[in-house]
Order: C-alpha cells, then sequence, then structure tokens
C-alpha cells in the first residue's frame, strides 16, 4: 500500500500495556521505513492538532510503565460533525495516511463514524482493562487488571479472617463482569454478581444464611461495578438488613485496577499487537482490529467488535458455587 505516515493514538479509558502496544508500533513502523507521529491526548488530541514525530528513543524504557505516554482523553466534540471535520483537517496536514488506534469499545465506535466519513486506513488495537470486545481471547490491560484485583482480595480476605466480616468488593466493569468473574474465581470468593446475569439478591441472601448456619465466618463477595442490582453499597444495604449482627464492610478498587506496572501477558499481547497492526497497514488490511484468538493473531471489522462480546458460560457461576461451599 506504500503508507509512509502513520499515526498512533490511546483513547478512552487506560489500561496496563498501552505503553507496550505504542512501542511495538513505533519501532515497527520505523523498521518499514514509515514516519511514526504520537497524537496526544486521543481523538481531543487529533481536533486539536496536538501531533509530534516520534523516534525510536521515544519509545526506550517504556514497555514496563502502566499508563500511556501519549495521555489520553475522551472527547465530545469529536463526536459532532465539526469536530470530526477539524481532526481530518489535523490529520492532512501532517499528512498522515493511517492510523493505529489503541483503546476499547468507545474508541473503535468513534472510529466507526469518523471513517464512514473520511477515507484514511486504521487498525485498532483491544485496549481495555473489561474485555468488553469480540474479536479477541484477552484485552491489553486485562491479565493486569484481573492480578491487581486478586492481590486485593486476598488482602481483604485476610483482614476478614481476623475478625470474622463479610467483605462486599467492588471491581471495575461497568458492561462487562469479567474481572468480577475471574478475580472472584481465583480468590475463592463466595458471591459473584455481574451485569451479565440477573443477580436475585434474595439468593445471595439465602446462600449467606446457609453459611451462617454451618459457621462459616468468612464471607467474600465480588461485584461488577454495573451489576444490575447495584454497586457493592446497594447489595451491602440488602446484606445488613438480613443480618443485622454481621460485621459487613465494603470496598470498592476504583482506579487502582488501572495502574501499575503490565503483567508479562499484557506486555507479549501487547507488542504481538502493535506489530501486527502495522503489518496490516503496510498489506492493505484496514478498518479492523487487530486481535489474539487461541494464540493467534486474528482481524475483525470494526463493526463486528462493538456489536458482540464473549459470552459467559453459566458453568463458571455454578463452578463458583460448589466451590465456595
Amino acid at each position: 500500500m506504500g503508507l509512509n505516515k502513520i499515526g498512533i493514538l490511546t483513547s478512552g479509558g487506560d489500561s496496563p500495556g498501552m505503553n507496550a502496544a505504542i512501542r511495538a508500533v513505533v519501532r515497527t513502523g520505523i523498521s518499514y521505513g514509515m514516519k511514526v507521529y504520537g497524537i496526544h491526548r486521543g481523538y481531543q488530541g487529533m481536533i486539536e492538532g496536538d501531533i509530534s514525530l516520534m523516534k525510536t528513543t521515544d519509545v526506550s524504557n517504556i514497555i514496563q510503565r502502566g499508563g500511556t505516554i501519549l495521555k489520553t482523553a475522551r472527547s465530545k466534540e469529536f463526536m459532532t460533525e465539526e469536530g470530526m471535520a477539524k481532526a481530518y483537517a489535523s490529520l492532512q496536514l501532517h499528512g498522515i495516511e493511517g492510523l493505529v488506534l489503541i483503546g476499547g469499545d468507545g474508541t473503535f465506535r468513534g472510529a466507526v463514524n469518523f471513517f464512514e466519513r473520511y477515507t484514511i486506513p486504521a487498525v485498532g488495537l483491544p485496549g481495555t482493562i473489561d474485555k468488553d470486545l469480540s474479536g479477541t481471547d484477552f484485552t491489553i490491560g486485562f491479565d493486569t487488571a484481573v492480578n491487581t484485583a486478586v492481590e486485593a482480595i486476598d488482602k481483604i480476605r485476610d483482614t476478614a479472617e481476623a475478625h470474622d466480616r463479610l467483605f462486599i468488593v467492588e471491581v471495575m466493569g461497568r458492561d462487562a463482569g469479567y474481572i468480577a468473574l475471574n478475580s472472584g474465581v481465583a480468590c475463592g470468593a463466595e458471591d459473584i454478581l455481574i451485569p451479565e446475569t440477573v443477580t436475585d439478591i434474595d439468593d445471595v441472601l439465602n446462600r449467606i444464611d446457609r453459611d451462617e448456619r454451618r459457621k462459616k465466618t468468612v464471607h467474600i463477595l465480588v461485584v461488577a461495578e454495573g451489576d444490575d442490582f447495584g454497586g457493592s453499597a446497594d447489595v451491602a444495604k440488602s446484606v445488613i438488613a438480613r443480618f443485622p449482627k454481621l460485621d459487613v464492610r465494603t470496598c470498592v478498587l476504583g482506579h487502582i485496577q488501572r495502574g501499575g506496572s503490565p503483567s508479562y501477558a499484557d506486555r507479549v499481547l501487547a507488542s504481538r499487537l502493535g506489530y501486527a497492526a502495522v503489518t496490516a497497514l503496510r498489506d492493505g488490511n484496514t478498518q479492523v482490529m487487530a486481535g489474539q484468538i487461541n494464540g493467534d493473531i486474528v482481524y475483525t471489522p470494526f463493526n463486528k467488535v462493538i456489536k458482540g462480546t464473549t459470552p459467559i458460560s453459566p458453568d463458571l457461576l455454578d463452578m463458583i458455587r460448589v466451590l465456595a461451599s
């Protein structure tokens, strides 16, 4: 395809491993004889022309760092006709002929709208801790976020056991419960509440009652922030109303899950996908997201990525309750 200049941006929520992906894109692009431009602060930076040429040395010693050296932002202006026109003009000014977009569902929805109006080759990378995209088994940042949650929940269990407390731990996951599900399984949680299933709070309370009758003194409930019943505070109210003598505490892990040095798995995934994105641009395979399925690199069109997620097996939830009994 003969692209000479490409741009790279990170958009939406940051995730551990984004810097590893930036590093891979910049160095792969340069090795192919391309000029690689960093677009700072996502789509907002594209609108404002916050764009700079990147060198190999600009991405030295960043593979181990969390966050994103390109910064990130959510841009309402980019969703308007005027905003998209400004963004395209900025790309034209710098002669940028192709894009690598690192982000989640919102990033790719913005891309679909943009590319309906302006023709420019682009490849996306799944950078989101929530693992809420189809077209890939894992997203960049998910593994690190889950390990962060597991470490925190393990520590909470120690104090729960010391005081015979019931802890309700809220983890991130507005639309997807993969962090809650995987961290809950890994930590032996007594119950896990996620957006993909309807939470029957009476069932949850009945399981607590059963454990109380069996003299089980430690309870860990992991709740995804987007659970249909509500977050940890809502669940706690119901538990306290039913069991006023229980020592109930809540803990919201929040943005601690986004930060920190990326895990080995996230560094390798980000590196593979960054390399694959630039290779796809070079070969003319565009308007797709690069993902990894069963260890292989696959490319999925943007419009399919944003329309589906990988379903959660109900067998996992049944297993949790069996193992926690």
